[in-house]
């Protein structure tokens, strides 16, 4: 049998479309094995959202050439669709394919290989001319107790630090229907919380709106919601730009239990002129307004965000507002990144560029705030009753998973207990989360 091994750089959708091209081999007789193993053929879905992903994708494949030197090597994702030229100097690379056409990614790699790696295959086409979301069904269900479903293609926002919009193109949501039949898969395959994707979430169904019909994101999750029924016990959001989150979706959220109450609302900066340096769309006034809102329609809702400290012209005032704002928020949980100067992008050629010895001073600081704030959200829930879905062994005797709200929680349990939504009672803090009992 013919054996293919997969890597993944970078974000969720990455994940999600490296398990959807699994079940594109699987469905052709090939298994699938570990990366690090002797393989037929090396699939390796790369990232371009900094030069560091580009960097670890290029030193991947250099790796899967040294595990087998005959083996075909397909390299697919953003750094593919960027930068296809610099992918295809690099040696031993036999498929390039972008972020579109990973359908035919089985008929790219038996195309190489039926030519014995005698001419590169080069799949990649104008990402800005794509017009529908390519929609591939999975053929293998991966085995893990959260499902992530891949619903919105592409981003228009051109942040000026971001590549994505010329790696991912213009707009395009996945049809309602098709969405009802990958979730009614999903729920009797097992999985109890489906995660929705997507590279601009909020933006869903603004390609599919007509005159008659306006579709949003709560269209998509009002069909997930429906078509899981009493087997779907949970459906989570990806990351969601706060100017999308409108009221529909918090009625829902405070109507359908399944609907998980936490968001992810990227921030990015707590300094206005720092964000319209970005060419984010909203102001901390703005922002604020709105997370105030959402805590008061939905109490002890997870907020978890992202912050970029070092953008270029940042001064040390800037970054003092940045902290001075978050304080006042009380995060969940903040992931906190410094700034990657990218290539192609705007914000790589601005002026006072800062040095990496003050990203990272300054990504210390906030990351000690960052973790006060986690702390003090978890806090608030122990002594209470709440279902966590478990989704890992840690160590012998040991399980972890996530409550609704997203709080990491560790439990004394075997593996039976993975895959299972149980009621746990939260006792203390444990690594960064809390310890628990479950309740029998």
């Amino acid at each position: 049998m013919r054996q293919v091994a997969f890597t993944t750089l970078g974000c969720k959708v990455n994940q999600f479309e490296t398990e959807v091209m699994e079940g594109l081999f699987k469905a052709q007789g090939y298994k699938v094995v570990n990366f690090d193993e002797q393989a037929d053929v090396y699939v390796v879905n790369t990232c371009s959202v900094t030069n560091l992903g580009e960097k670890k994708s290029r030193q991947l494949i250099r790796r899967a050439n040294r595990l087998n030197p005959q083996a075909i090597i397909a390299v697919a994702g953003c750094y593919s669709q960027v930068s296809p030229e610099q992918v295809a100097k690099i040696a031993g690379v036999d498929v390039i394919v972008g972020t579109q056409d990973r359908a035919r990614v089985v008929e790219l790699v038996e195309k190489a290989a039926a030519n014995n790696k005698t001419v590169q295959v080069n799949a990649v086409t104008d990402i800005m001319q794509a017009k529908e979301f390519e929609d591939i069904p999975l053929f293998s269900i991966p085995g893990r107790t959260r499902a992530f479903l891949k619903i919105q293609e592409g981003c228009t926002n051109f942040c000026t630090y971001c590549i994505i919009p010329y790696a991912r193109g213009p707009l395009r949501s996945r049809p309602l229907a098709s969405i009802a039949a990958e979730t009614e898969k999903l729920v009797t395959a097992g999985f109890s919380e489906i995660v929705l994707t997507g590279i601009h979430l909020g933006a869903f169904g603004r390609d599919l709106s007509n005159d008659d019909k306006d579709i949003t994101l709560v269209s998509a999750i009002e069909t997930v919601l429906k078509a899981g029924g009493t087997k779907l016990k949970r459906l989570r959001l990806g990351s969601l730009e706060s100017v999308e989150v409108s009221e529909r979706l918090i009625h829902l959220m405070q109507t359908d239990i399944r609907f998980c109450q936490h968001l992810h609302l990227p921030l990015q900066s707590g300094d206005d002129s720092v964000l319209k340096a970005m060419n984010r769309h909203y102001t901390t006034a703005q922002y604020r307004e709105l997370i105030n809102s959402i805590k008061t329609n939905v109490p002890n809702i997870a907020i978890t965000t992202d912050v970029i400290v070092g953008f270029p012209g940042e001064t040390e005032d800037m970054f003092e507002n940045t902290l001075a704002f978050i304080k006042t928020m009380d995060f969940a949980k903040i992931h906190v990144f410094p700034y990657s100067r990218r290539t192609g992008t705007p914000a790589a050629k601005f002026p006072e560029q800062i040095s990496e010895s003050e990203k990272k001073h300054r990504v210390q600081i906030l990351q000690q705030l960052a973790d006060k704030q986690t702390e003090n959200y978890q806090q608030l829930f122990i002594g209470q009753n709440l279902e966590v879905l478990f989704e890992s062994s840690e160590a012998k005797g040991m399980i972890s998973g996530l409550t609704a709200n997203y709080v990491r929680v560790y439990a004394t349990g075997s593996q039976e207990n993975v895959g299972q939504i149980r009621n746990v009672k939260l006792e203390h803090p444990y690594q960064e989360g809390l310890w628990g009992q479950i309740i029998e």
